[in-house]
């Protein structure tokens, strides 16, 4: 007995710094991702909803850190209840934890592992707001945010993630997000689409992106966040899995983006930076489900298999109706599912488990894993977050007047304008300067 005790409390972990500081960097990685996010969808807008689509990314940066730390730890990764949902009261405000507690088998406090996982809850909302650009009004968005989060994400996280959730128990391999964020976010956008409708001039006038460059500076902002959303998620970097992972990252983002742009330049005759952008993230959203489990050969095929699929999937609101402004749906419905389901062929058994895809001898039952995890949070999201916004729709109202959505809902919303013109040509006239001005030299400035 005395024996077994001596060598359990020596095999107990105790707090790495070297693990605590490198999972203190990752949650820094994946914060920066919002903002990225904010940039990669508000330069693909309109000019004149561009501020709007930065602000529905930004916003979610206060309103999911706050419930996080009231309830939504303990919602996703409390003591389990029926495999649905988790609970802790000290989680709650994070209120009852030591500064030196370490999450049950690591090495990093549960503060770290808390903010780590906070970064995942406040971008998966962030996501969503791509599909519906142009047309919703801010102060809706917001509630749909904190009903969403509250009612789907965090019940979704403990599923996947959270000690007991039945995706977990069941053996759904989702190494960073394939299923909890990506399907989910996708499923939500396409429920709320379906409610609220298309944009004022869909299929008639054209919605080119304003700016280019604010599309390709936030995909690479991504990219360098994925980093820490991907191989952070190992929550630790002493057994090389993590930097498996790492390495299948970036393999995986080449490979769809140049699979994105040879479809591209085939079926539409153009290589496009946003079609390099777009691949870009279809890359980053296959592999972040699948990266731990195959090898970077596997993961030149996840991300060329994404590439493709993502690059053929946005243009199915066109055939189908639905207005999907930002292709949430093409590329992380679709990346997520791909990402998700390719885990069942191409996993090796040699990184992060002994788990085998059927390409390496382990037979569909791990494929038949990934399809019910797939289709179990799909089905959920899309129905729950349908009946969030039908429920908004009818009370509060979700759409911005039809007026504010053609002059813009910059104006009305936020009483700003991305870009001032006003003094294009006439230097850095103040405002002071300009109303205090002679009449005369009025009349010849215009």
């Amino acid at each position: 007995m005395a024996s077994a005790i001596t060598t359990l409390a020596a095999d107990a972990p105790t707090l790495s710094a070297a693990n605590t500081g490198f999972m203190l960097i990752c949650s820094a990685l994946v914060m920066l991702m919002t903002p990225g996010l904010a940039f990669f969808y508000g330069g693909m807008v309109r000019v004149k909803s561009s501020l709007n689509m930065l602000m529905m990314s930004f916003i979610s940066l206060g309103i999911v850190t706050i419930l996080w730390v009231l309830y939504g730890f303990s919602l996703a990764f409390g003591t389990d209840s029926g495999s649905l949902i988790g609970w802790n009261s000290d989680y709650v405000g994070l209120s009852g934890i030591g500064i030196t507690e370490l999450w049950d088998g690591y090495t990093i406090p549960v503060y770290v592992f808390a903010v780590f996982q906070l970064m995942f809850a406040v971008i998966t909302p962030a996501l969503i707001s791509g599909a519906l650009a142009d047309r919703v009004k801010f102060s809706a968005w917001a509630l749909f945010t904190a009903l969403w989060v509250t009612v789907v994400y965090f019940p979704v996280a403990h599923w996947v993630w959270g000690a007991g959730g039945w995706l977990f128990e069941l053996g759904v391999i989702d190494f960073a997000g394939g299923t909890a964020v990506h399907i989910n976010a996708g499923a939500a956008a396409l429920g709320v689409i379906l409610v609220i409708g298309k944009r004022v001039g869909f299929k008639k006038d054209p919605m080119r992106p304003h700016s280019l460059p604010l599309v390709m500076l936030g995909a690479g902002l991504l990219w360098f966040g994925w980093f820490g959303f991907n191989a952070g998620s190992w929550l630790g970097n002493d057994d090389g899995v993590g930097a498996v992972m790492f390495v299948n990252t970036q393999v995986a983002t080449a490979a769809a983006m140049l699979a994105w742009l040879a479809y591209e330049k085939l079926r539409h005759g153009s290589f496009t930076t946003l079609g390099a952008a777009s691949g870009a993230v279809a890359g980053l959203v296959a592999i972040t489900p699948s990266g731990g489990a195959v090898s970077p050969l596997g993961a030149i095929a996840v991300g060329a298999i994404a590439g493709v699929l993502c690059a053929m999937a946005v243009g199915l609101k066109y055939r189908f109706g639905y207005d999907d402004s930002l292709d949430v749906v093409g590329v992380h419905l679709v990346g997520g599912v791909a990402g998700s389901l390719l885990v069942g062929l191409f996993a090796t058994g040699g990184v992060q488990s002994d788990v085998a895809g059927l390409f390496y001898g382990g037979g569909f039952a791990q494929l038949g894993k990934q399809a019910i995890g797939v289709a179990a949070v799909l089905a959920y999201s899309l129905v729950a977050s349908a009946l969030l916004a039908l429920l908004l729709d009818k009370t509060i109202g979700m759409r911005v007047g039809e007026d504010v959505e053609v002059s813009g809902i910059d104006r009305v919303e936020h009483a700003e304008t991305a870009y001032d013109f006003s003094g294009a040509g006439g230097g850095t006239t103040s405002r002071n300067t300009a109303a205090t001005a002679p009449a005369a030299s009025k009349k010849v400035d215009a």
